[in-house]
């Protein structure tokens, strides 16, 4: 079938709207109509070639829409549900089958394989199924175990970034550090991720909750949102703010920026028996370096994908904390018709919206 879709040439290329061919649904697969769609920070490193996807293709992971078509071997889902389009998953290794989907062993080739689904016009192929999916088009094409069905009555156009970015900040507090009562956790970086965490941590036993940024907007935000106490580390050292704040090292830290003089700062900022997390995306080839001694202390640093667990159980986790008020991820989002989308990549890039959603016509 003929749909649109935002092609990325080549790397550093501009997302282009083209007329571009799907393929039908096959095994396992089902159709879905995409109603909107989140920008994300790993859309655009991608498109810099920082993430292994293969170019021509389209981008996008963070799709929220209506299915139009099953294909066999598909189960739970049919034709007129609302989903959000989550994370693929194999449903067959030892990770998916411990409950921890997010470290399917294929995940690198189901995330950025490039599938097969798209062509051009002229029938040569693009690259599809990013992160399952390739949600900057109208339709898509996607695995049925990455699909979480939402009532009908929720508003698909801000669903989207659940799937990823959202998730990915509030899972890593809910499934992963799990703050205890009168524990303090600082937040490094409060993008949509950031915030997403913020929003969490107070849903939490923490009662210290720190955001670190740059944009002083941000921060603003953050105690909006949440945040007990901010720091502004274009005028302070945010390590040394982060031990003033809480008397000696905070317990628990999220690193969202994936700069990496960042994430050490991240890991210095907690102490003994402390939990730093890092879910950024830093650049292909990116090492970090950690202080041998203080990291022996029982000091943890751990690695985190999409919040961890399964997206059903997260996703709707969160909307319920929404439909209670405790979550309001509603207040994060900038909507742009989908032709906008350079407008909409620059203003995330540029910090001016903090979660860019782009809406299909």
């Amino acid at each position: 079938m003929k749909i649109t879709a935002a092609v990325v040439g080549e790397r550093h290329g501009p997302f282009e709207l083209q007329d571009v061919l799907l393929d039908e649904p096959r095994e396992g697969e089902v159709l879905v109509r995409v109603v909107a769609t989140g920008i994300c920070h790993t859309d655009i490193v991608t498109s810099h070639g920082d993430l292994p996807f293969p170019l021509p293709g389209v981008l996008g992971h963070e799709g929220a829409g209506v299915v139009e078509a099953v294909g066999p071997g598909v189960s739970g889902l049919g034709e007129g549900d609302h989903v959000v389009l989550g994370w693929p998953w194999c449903g067959e290794c030892g990770n998916c089958l411990d409950g921890q989907p997010r470290y399917c062993l294929r995940l690198g080739e189901l995330l950025f394989g490039g599938g097969r689904a798209l062509h051009a016009l002229d029938g040569s192929q693009l690259a599809s199924h990013f992160f399952g999916q390739s949600s900057f088009a109208t339709h898509a094409v996607v695995p049925y175990r990455g699909l979480v069905r939402v009532e009908a009555s929720l508003p698909l156009d801000l669903l989207g970034p659940l799937a990823c970015g959202l998730s990915t900040g509030a899972g890593a507090v809910l499934n992963v550090l799990r703050p205890d009562a009168g524990s303090s956790i600082v937040v490094y970086g409060v993008g949509a991720v950031g915030l997403a965490a913020v929003m969490a941590a107070r849903n939490s036993g923490a009662t210290r909750i720190i955001a670190v940024d740059r944009h002083e907007s941000r921060l603003v935000a953050a105690q909006r949102w949440g945040a007990t106490d901010v720091v502004n580390a274009s005028a302070d050292d945010p390590v040394a703010a982060v031990h003033e704040i809480c008397a000696g090292p905070a317990d628990f830290s999220l690193e969202c920026t994936g700069v990496v003089a960042v994430c050490r700062q991240a890991v210095d900022s907690v102490g003994m028996r402390g939990v730093c997390v890092l879910i950024g995306v830093a650049p292909a080839g990116a090492q970090i370096e950690l202080d041998h001694s203080s990291t022996l202390s029982g000091k943890r640093v751990v690695g985190v994908h999409g919040g961890e667990g399964r997206s059903t159980t997260l996703i709707t986790t969160l909307l319920d904390l929404h439909r209670q008020g405790r979550f309001p991820f509603d207040e994060l989002v900038t909507h742009f018709p989908f032709a906008r989308i350079a407008e909409a990549i620059k203003a995330a890039e540029s910090g001016e919206v903090i979660k860019p959603v782009l809406r299909m016509p």
